[in-house]
């Protein structure tokens, strides 16, 4: 089988790295998890703060395996982030740690269809380019990133695709935190059925 054949079927991926940490945003907020960052991102958000991830190309194809062994020997739950790793066919990856008893959960815009098995998925969409549609019908938590005061319109018309049992957040873009922090703020508690999300990660200083 090609590289490439293993690419399509999952059972490489470029992976970028993987660590331990702390979960640091949204519904998980605190809890340890194991993240594996994969690189190829097709949105391309300026301000991303992982851009050496957008090109696959100069990520090492890793085998699967030996991806979900690492995983295995850390911890109970991965994330899987990018990137974005909706690019990439998961279904292999999740499978292999189901076998294990690893709680999956993934982080992406949706921007093309999300394959795997997944126990969360947290559901970011950019306005440069919108989940495929039934992204918002798997999506368990939406998490819309705000930079400016439109970012809220952007918000309310994204939370109107998801189911009603979705959890949503909002979560300042980091540059401009001090600026949209009391906004948010103001906004949430007007708007009760949101909660901020806040890169805890970064205030800690950890990955």
């Amino acid at each position: 089988m090609t590289k490439e054949e293993k690419l399509d079927k999952g059972l490489l991926l470029p992976l970028m790295e993987e660590f331990y940490t702390i979960q640091g945003e949204g519904f998980h907020s605190g809890k340890a998890a194991y993240f594996i960052r994969i690189g190829g991102c097709d949105v391309g958000c300026h301000w991303c703060d992982v851009k050496e991830s957008w090109d696959a190309s100069i990520h090492p194809a890793t085998e699967t395996d030996l991806i979900v062994k690492n995983a295995v020997k850390n911890a109970k739950t991965v994330v899987v982030t990018g990137g974005e790793p909706s690019e990439w066919n998961l279904v292999y990856l999740t499978t292999e740690l189901h076998k294990h008893k690893i709680k999956t959960h993934i982080e992406t815009s949706g921007s093309n269809q999300i394959t795997g098995k997944w126990d969360w998925v947290c559901l970011s969409p950019k306005i440069n380019k919108l989940p495929v549609l039934n992204s918002y019908q798997k999506a368990d938590e939406l998490k819309v990133i705000i930079r400016s005061k439109q970012d809220f319109y952007f918000a309310e018309e994204q939370a109107k695709l998801v189911t009603e049992t979705c959890e949503l957040y909002l979560q300042p873009e980091w540059s401009v935190r001090d600026k949209m922090i009391p906004l948010m703020t103001a906004y949430i508690m007007k708007n009760p059925k949101w909660k901020i999300s806040i890169q805890m990660h970064k205030y800690l200083n950890i990955p």
